[in-house]
């Protein structure tokens, strides 16, 4: 089992390998940015990971999913708003892909768990993509689809595609949480992304 899990990155990186681009300008200066989000376990780790990717200008933590207004971190946390952990990341699509943010989302957890992600356990922490637009949509299913016929994940893939849901950020101690912590995750399964150049 141990070494299941330790091939596990090195299985989902070859199949979904994608060569790094350079990064993003700011988005008042390029109106064709677009948004993604993603729950992969802990805001804060998966976080970390998106805003290493050349391409990817932000990456914010906060709650997608729920039936409550404007949610806070400890309703989140306590089950009794439905909202998962997510990062809403604004990307540029000439220079990194929505498919390519996909295949990392797959490739940075582990997404046939349950209602957890490592020592983490609740639905806040389910693995899930929400959907801005009917072509990201079949992206996603595209990219699970193939991870599932290719026999990459030995279980079931868990993850829910769904379409778009509200998103509220996160308190502010919660955003750049490693960054200003100085220490790394310690529930994604891959090696670090690069950093940018």
């Amino acid at each position: 089992m141990k070494l299941a899990l330790r091939l596990l990155p090195l299985l989902v990186a070859a199949f979904c390998a994608a060569a790094p681009v350079s990064p993003a300008p700011n988005m008042k200066d390029n109106p064709k940015l677009e948004k993604a989000m993603f729950g992969a376990g802990c805001f804060w780790g998966v976080e970390y990971q998106y805003e290493k990717i050349p391409g990817v200008v932000d990456a914010v933590s906060g709650y997608a999913g729920g039936h409550v207004l404007n949610p806070g971190y400890r309703q989140v946390c306590d089950g009794v708003t439905g909202h998962a952990e997510v990062i809403q990341v604004v990307f540029d699509p000439a220079k990194v892909s929505y498919r390519t943010l996909v295949e990392y989302f797959f490739r940075m957890h582990d997404p046939t768990q349950v209602n957890r992600q490592g020592p983490d356990y609740g639905d806040q922490y389910r693995s899930v993509i929400f959907t801005y637009s009917d072509e990201q949509r079949k992206v996603a299913e595209e990219v699970k689809a193939a991870l599932e016929k290719a026999k990459v994940f030995r279980d079931p893939i868990a993850t829910k595609v769904e379409g778009e849901k509200v998103f509220w950020k996160a308190e502010e101690y919660h955003q750049d949480y490693y960054v200003r912590k100085g220490t790394k995750p310690y529930c994604h399964t891959v090696p670090f992304a690069p950093e940018k150049k």
